[in-house]
């Protein structure tokens, strides 16, 4: 007799137990003589070896297709039960090459959309270090807070660490009302809309309150080692030369760092100009580094935010209007 407990955190727990558990009844079907028991986002199974063996390979051949395509019919779970061993996964694998990055609450699956945001992903899985330039609304960061929201879970990394400069653009932190917390918050909100759409709020609380996932200003980046993380340098146009280099330079070895912006939208004083724009053009060459830019075809929100985008840029031509360029 052995025992066995698989864990079913990467997949949505509906999808893999079927509605009512028809799925989990088909599967003690297909294996009368072992103990099989479901609990939260865990399955234990007792029995024979040879047998949770056998069961084990099958179910992940089940997880690993949830995993990339996020649903599997109740008709097709029965297909991978009832093939040879080790035959299922080349049968179904690569059906569908757009996988899923992360299961939100209520099963929402979250994954690349477009063809820069798949190319993002492929970026991430191959360097250390990404840039991903783009224009609003063409999912750099929503995907890169995906992307670490998948190593955390997948224990690839022990923690989080999403960061932007908390740059003035138009307002003054100084006549905000509240704490220093309070006055900077709304500058990171972005960061925790995204964590809301991709964690159950209980799990969010707990990672925060235990500093497995840190929000905070790109000043607090200053003097740490960042290492076993995922970070991302968010809106990093607003950063300087010198926050730039400070943060690149906090990277350890067993980390991986995105870094997201939109060098059309910098909110540096005049007198300052963004490092995102220097360290695109000095690090591009460098083996580990991946470089992304994304474009209005990338846009993902209201229809019009592309057109609003192509707008903008055409009337940046016109005589008597600057584009601000900082590279």
């Amino acid at each position: 007799m052995t025992e066995s407990i698989i864990n079913l955190d990467n997949v949505n727990p509906i999808e893999f137990f079927g509605v009512n558990n028809g799925k989990l009844d088909l599967l003690k079907k297909k294996f009368p003589l072992l103990k099989i028991l479901s609990r939260g986002t865990q399955l234990k199974l007792s029995g024979a070896p040879e047998e949770v063996a056998t069961a084990k390979e099958k179910i992940g051949q089940i997880v690993s297709y949830l995993e990339r395509n996020g649903h599997l019919s109740e008709n097709y779970f029965e297909q991978i039960l009832g093939e040879e061993e080790g035959t299922g996964i080349d049968h179904f694998k690569d059906r569908n090459p757009n996988e899923v990055l992360v299961f939100g609450p209520n099963g929402r699956t979250i994954r690349a959309k477009t063809a820069n945001q798949k190319k993002m992903v492929a970026l991430a899985d191959k360097n250390d270090i990404v840039f991903a330039i783009g224009p609003a609304g063409t999912g750099k960061t929503y995907t890169a807070v995906a992307l670490a929201v998948r190593a955390l879970k997948n224990k690839a990394v022990r923690k989080i660490i999403l960061t932007r400069p908390a740059v003035e653009a138009g307002e003054s932190l100084g006549f905000l009302p509240g704490d220093l917390k309070e006055k900077i918050d709304p500058y990171l909100r972005p960061l925790y809309d995204a964590l809301d759409d991709m964690i159950p709020p209980d799990k969010l609380s707990y990672f925060m309150t235990n500093r497995i996932i840190e929000i905070a200003p790109l000043a607090y980046m200053r003097g740490r080692t960042l290492d076993n993380a995922f970070i991302l340098l968010d809106e990093a146009q607003n950063s300087t030369d010198l926050q730039m280099k400070m943060f690149l330079t906090r990277i350890g070895s067993s980390a991986k760092a995105i870094i997201t912006g939109d060098l059309t939208q910098i909110d540096l004083p005049k007198n300052q100009k963004s490092g995102l724009g220097r360290a695109t053009r000095i690090l591009r060459n460098i083996d580990g580094i991946g470089y992304l830019e994304l474009d209005e075809e990338d846009v993902v929100r209201h229809r019009l935010v592309k057109a609003i985008i192509k707008a903008y840029d055409a009337a940046s031509d016109e005589p008597g209007q600057e584009r601000r360029n900082d590279n």
